[in-house]
C-alpha cells in the first residue's frame, strides 16, 4: 500500500459542513477574522481517538468540552456513520463520559462515567437508542475496562479499597460493635510510610494500595479477582479465546527502586455460578525477563504472537529509544521488530490479517505505520507534516485515527483508498472567525553542527523584511518534544504580535537515542547551545529582532529556561514555571528519587559534585534578565520550594523578579481561571520587558491570590 502523506499546510478546513453533526458549538458571528485570544482556549474542543463498531459501519469517539463558568471541562459520546454523515449524540451535555468502547457485537457502546456523585463505573448504551445502563457496581470505582472476545465479561483495573491491615475486627470482646471507633470513621489519620517510593504529584503519600486485574460477569455481576501481592497490576489484554490475560507487572524485589516491568499471563477461571461464589486467585506465569521496561501487550489474532514495546537500555532510564518486539504466547525467546529504526513505537494494534499497527515517532511527526509480525514489510501508512494522536483498527479492518496538524486541531478521521478522510469539524466555526500566524519548519546548526529541528510560528499579519520581537519557547520532558501538531500557546503569542521560536534540543524523543541521551547528567550544555541555535536561525532569516526577546517555558521548559538566563545576558524577559534550580534540595521532596540517582548518583559523598554542578542555583548570580517565576502550591513532581529559592536569591540580588504561587495547584494547573491568569500574566510581563509597551496589565499583580478561584 502507497503512503498518504499530508503537506504543511495540512488540508483547506471544511467550513460550515457537519458543524452540528460533530457537535460543535461555536462562538458569536464576527465581521472578518480576528487575533486568538486567551478565552479561546475554553472554547476549542477535543476529539477522543475515535473506535470503529465490529461491523465498520459506525465510529464512536469522545468530544471534550469547557464549562467555564463552573471550572468543568466534560467530555460527550458521539456515533458517526464510517461513511460520513450525520452524527448522533450519544451521552448527555453537562454529564461527562469517556472512554467510549464496542461491546464485541457491536450492540452496546460501552464508556466510563461517573453519576450521581458516584465512583467510575462502566456504562453502556444500547446503540439502537434508550437510557444508559449501569454495567459495574464496584464499591471504589474502576480504573480501566476491556470487553472479553465473546461480550460476556469485563475485565477490570480496580485499586484496594483497603490495606489488609486495615481490615481488623471493630467489635469488642463481647462481640459489640465499637461505637466510638464508628464515631472517628472519617477522622484524618496519619500518613504511615515504609516504601521507598513514598510519594507522587497528584497521588499524595504512597500506601501500599495496590491495582489489580479483576473480571466482572454481566450476567450473575460476579467480581472475580485474578491477580494479586503488594505490587500494581496492569494494562489487562483479552487473547482471543477469552481464556488469558497478559498484563504489565513489576514483581522485582523493590520495585520502587527501578523501571523493570514486565509482561505476565494469567489464566481466566469459568464464569461463576452465582454473585457470592468465590474462586481461588489463579497463580500467574511471567513471561519475559528482559531488564528494561516491558509493556503494551496486544496477541495475535490466531493468538499465538503477543507484541509489546519494550526498553533495551535501563541504565538510560527515561532517555532509552522503546522497540516493538514480539514473543511466543507460549513463552519463548522475544525478537525485536522495529530496534533498527531507532524511533519510539506506540499504540500497538493488530488488524485482522495479522500485520501489526502503531504509532512511530519521527522528527517531528508521528506516523501511522504498520508491519508484518515478522518485522517485515515496513509501510508508512500516514506520513506528512501531521501527528496521529491515535487510531483503532476494526474487525473488518477499517481503520479510524485521530490527527492534528499546525493549524487544525485534533479530529477524527477515516481511512480510505486514497487516504485519511476526515469525520469531524468540531473547531471549523470557531476557526473560521480566527487569524491564526503562519507555522515554518526551520533546521539550525548548533554550536557542534548538530542539526536542530524547530518551527517558527509568525504573527498573523507577519511582513516580509520585517523584524519582530521573538519569543523561545522550550518544551518540558526533558525526553518530549514539539511537533507538527496544533499549539494554542505559540499561536497566541503570534497573534499578540511575537515571532515564536519552538526547537527540539538534545534529550527531546524524536531523533534516536544518541540525541535523546545526549542530554544524560548533562543538562544545560548541549540544550543550551540547540535552543540558542534556533534563535540565531530566526535572526539570521530576518524573521527575530536581537534586542527583543524572550525566553520561557514549563517543567523542563523552565528548567532550562533556568539554565540559559545563568548562561547569557541576551533575552530581555525570562519567564521560568514549575522549574527546579537546586537539585540536592529535591532529594526526597520530588517523586524522582530513582532518576536522579540513576542519573547523578547519591546527592552526598564523591556523586555529591555531580548534583551542584548541574543546578543552575550554583551559578544564580549571573543571571541579570528580568524574571518572572511561578508554579503550584501543591506540586510535587517539581516541587514549589525550587521556585521560592530561585525567587528568593534574585530578590537577594536585586534583580527583577516576581513570584507567582497558585493554591490548590499540582504541577498543571487545572483551574480555569489560574490557566487564564497565567497567561495573561505571560502576556504582561512580555510585553513589559520584551516589547517595551505594556500600557495596562491585563492581570491583576497587586492581588491577593485567593480573588483568582473566584
Amino acid at each position: 500500500m502507497m503512503a498518504w502523506s499530508v503537506g504543511r499546510r495540512g488540508a483547506a478546513l471544511a467550513l460550515g459542513l457537519a458543524l452540528l453533526a460533530s457537535g460543535s458549538v461555536g462562538v458569536a458571528a464576527q465581521e472578518g477574522p480576528r487575533p486568538l485570544e486567551i478565552m479561546d482556549q475554553f472554547r476549542l474542543r477535543s476529539v477522543g481517538t475515535p473506535q470503529v463498531s465490529p461491523d465498520g459501519a459506525w465510529v464512536a469517539y469522545s468530544i471534550g468540552y469547557t464549562e467555564y463558568d463552573k471550572n468543568r471541562r466534560r467530555s460527550r459520546i458521539w456515533m458517526q456513520p464510517f461513511a460520513g454523515g450525520e452524527a448522533i449524540p450519544m451521552t448527555m451535555e453537562g454529564l461527562s463520559a469517556g472512554s467510549p468502547r464496542w461491546s464485541p457485537d457491536g450492540k452496546w457502546l460501552s464508556f466510563s462515567a461517573s453519576r450521581n456523585d458516584g465512583e467510575t463505573q462502566v456504562w453502556a448504551l444500547d446503540r439502537r437508542g434508550g437510557e444508559a445502563r449501569q454495567l459495574t457496581s464496584v464499591k471504589q470505582g474502576i480504573d480501566g475496562f476491556a470487553w472479553s472476545p465473546d461480550g460476556k465479561r469485563l475485565l477490570l483495573e480496580i485499586t484496594q479499597e483497603q490495606l489488609p491491615w486495615e481490615a481488623a475486627d471493630t467489635t469488642d470482646a463481647e462481640g459489640e460493635e465499637d461505637e466510638e471507633e464508628d464515631d472517628d470513621e472519617d477522622a484524618p489519620r496519619p500518613f504511615v510510610i515504609d516504601r521507598l517510593q513514598f510519594k507522587r504529584d497528584y497521588a499524595g503519600y504512597l500506601d501500599r494500595l495496590r491495582t489489580h486485574l479483576y473480571v466482572w460477569d454481566l450476567e450473575t455481576e460476579a467480581l472475580t479477582q485474578l491477580t494479586e501481592g503488594d505490587y500494581d497490576d496492569g494494562i489487562g489484554a483479552w487473547s482471543p479465546d477469552g481464556r488469558q490475560v497478559a498484563f504489565v507487572s513489576n514483581r522485582t524485589e523493590e520495585p520502587d527502586d527501578n523501571d523493570n516491568s514486565d509482561l505476565w499471563i494469567v489464566d481466566v477461571p469459568p464464569p461463576a455460578s452465582s454473585r457470592d461464589e468465590k474462586r481461588p486467585i489463579p497463580t500467574a506465569r511471567r513471561l519475559t525477563t528482559n531488564e528494561g521496561p516491558d509493556g503494551s501487550p496486544v496477541w495475535s489474532p490466531d493468538g499465538r504472537w503477543i507484541a509489546y514495546t519494550r526498553g533495551t537500555e535501563p541504565e538510560l532510564i527515561w532517555y532509552d529509544v522503546n522497540e516493538i518486539a514480539v514473543i511466543p504466547a507460549a513463552g519463548g525467546e522475544p525478537r525485536s521488530l522495529t530496534a533498527s529504526l531507532d524511533r519510539n513505537a506506540s499504540s500497538l494494534r493488530f488488524g485482522p490479517d495479522g500485520r501489526l499497527w502503531f504509532i512511530l515517532e519521527d522528527s517531528g511527526e508521528r506516523h501511522l505505520a504498520r508491519m508484518r509480525v515478522d518485522g517485515r514489510g515496513l509501510e508508512r501508512v500516514v506520513t506528512g507534516e501531521r501527528v496521529v494522536t491515535g487510531f483503532h483498527v476494526g474487525k473488518g479492518g477499517q481503520v479510524v485515527l485521530g490527527m492534528s496538524d499546525a493549524t487544525m486541531p485534533g479530529e477524527a478521521f477515516a481511512l480510505d483508498r486514497r487516504g485519511p478522510r476526515r469525520l469531524t469539524n468540531v473547531n471549523d466555526e470557531l476557526l473560521a472567525g480566527i487569524r491564526l500566524g503562519e507555522v515554518r519548519n526551520i533546521q539550525a546548526r548548533s554550536r557542534d553542527g548538530t542539526e536542530v529541528e524547530g518551527w517558527v510560528t509568525l504573527p498573523p499579519d507577519y511582513q516580509e523584511g520585517r523584524r519582530y520581537p521573538t519569543l523561545l519557547r522550550i518544551h518540558g520532558g526533558p525526553v518530549s518534544q514539539y511537533d507538527w501538531g496544533f499549539s494554542f500557546e505559540a499561536q497566541l503569542f503570534a497573534a499578540h504580535g511575537y515571532v515564536v521560536v519552538r526547537a527540539n534540543p538534545r534529550g527531546s524523543s524524536g531523533y534516536g537515542q544518541a540525541f535523546s541521551a545526549a542530554l544524560f547528567a548533562d543538562w544545560g550544555n548541549k540544550d543550551f547551545e540547540d535552543v540558542m541555535a534556533a534563535v540565531d536561525h530566526a535572526i539570521a532569516a530576518g524573521y527575530a529582532d536581537p534586542d527583543r526577546l524572550g525566553v520561557g517555558g514549563w517543567s523542563y521548559g523552565g528548567i532550562l529556561t533556568n539554565y540559559v538566563i545563568t548562561k547569557t545576558d541576551r533575552f530581555q524577559g525570562a519567564i521560568t514555571g514549575a522549574s527546579e534550580v537546586f537539585y540536592r534540595a529535591n532529594y526526597g521532596h520530588d517523586h524522582y528519587q530513582r532518576h536522579w540517582v540513576a542519573e547523578l548518583g547519591l546527592p552526598w559523598g564523591e556523586t555529591a559534585e555531580n548534583w551542584d554542578r548541574i543546578s543552575p542555583f550554583t551559578y544564580v548570580e549571573n543571571i541579570v534578565t528580568p524574571t518572572l517565576i511561578m508554579g503550584g502550591a501543591l506540586d510535587w513532581n517539581v516541587p514549589i520550594i525550587n521556585s521560592e529559592q530561585l525567587y528568593q536569591a534574585l530578590k537577594k540580588l536585586g534583580r527583577e523578579t516576581v513570584l507567582v504561587v497558585y493554591p490548590g495547584e499540582h504541577h498543571g494547573i487545572g483551574r480555569l481561571s489560574f490557566q487564564k491568569d497565567r497567561y495573561e500574566r505571560y502576556l504582561d510581563w512580555y510585553d513589559k520587558y520584551v516589547k517595551g509597551t505594556l500600557a495596562e496589565p491585563r492581570a491583576d499583580w497587586d492581588g491577593a491570590l485567593d480573588r483568582l478561584g473566584r
